[in-house]
């Protein structure tokens, strides 16, 4: 998968270079240290993926990635506060500097999911739902998916990601619509990109929900609920 960098510090790009060229699964074919010159490469070279800074002289990340809705984004950043926006874009990713490895290769893994499932063009994806399971449709063929292996659920622009115990679904679906479908009182909406177990909750603070050993994001939208929810189950 191609991909570029967009970082306007030096170190930064170059510790970027190095380990997206320890990945068999993508190829830089640029690095630039501002959006003006990657929008020129972007109109014609083909690229999939973009790394792509927050915090820059002039137009910032967040604003440069919403011309690129036709690419993956994955966010670097040194700066957390960032997050909630960068789901708010559709961003694959947020990785904060300095990027851990291994952080940097599940971010990969997503974005190379999420790469693979549009090309095979899944369309028309339909779900039925029972008492203690749903049935989703995917690449072909209907999946049955029971709750209690659900741990949650990842918006991806027209598509979602059901993260189970053992293994991962990407289906064409929107979250809001995949919400309807399950039961209210056991998943809930934590932030605009992610819908939670609440059976697998392992724990919360005022900015992050524990699920398993993942951490979400929790949304001031959605907090005051969500404790009211928590109480319930």
């Amino acid at each position: 998968m191609n991909c570029i960098i967009i970082d306007d510090e030096p170190l930064a790009r170059e510790g970027m270079r190095q380990l997206i060229q320890s990945h068999s699964g993508l190829q830089l074919v640029g690095s630039f240290n501002n959006v003006e010159a990657a929008e020129g490469f972007l109109s014609t070279n083909q690229v999939e993926l973009v790394f792509l800074d927050i915090e820059m002289p002039g137009p910032n990340g967040i604003e440069f990635s919403k011309k690129l809705s036709d690419k993956l984004i994955i966010f670097t950043t040194a700066y957390q506060q960032y997050a909630l926006e960068s789901y708010d874009v559709g961003a694959i990713d947020y990785l904060i500097k300095p990027v851990r490895p291994e952080r940097f290769g599940k971010a990969v893994e997503k974005a190379i999911l999420y790469h693979t499932m549009l090309q095979t063009k899944i369309s028309g994806t339909q779900s039925t739902v029972e008492k203690d399971h749903i049935f989703i449709r995917a690449n072909g063929r209907h999946t049955r998916v029971n709750f209690e292996d659900l741990y949650f659920i990842e918006g991806l622009k027209d598509y979602v990601v059901l993260h189970l115990k053992d293994k991962r679904i990407l289906t064409n679906m929107i979250l809001k619509d995949i919400h309807q479908v399950l039961p209210g009182k056991v998943f809930f909406r934590v932030n605009k990109s992610y819908i939670i177990n609440i059976r697998h909750v392992t724990g919360y603070n005022n900015s992050t929900v524990y699920v398993a050993d993942h951490e979400i994001s929790l949304s001031s939208v959605y907090k005051a609920p969500f404790l009211e929810q928590i109480g319930i189950i």
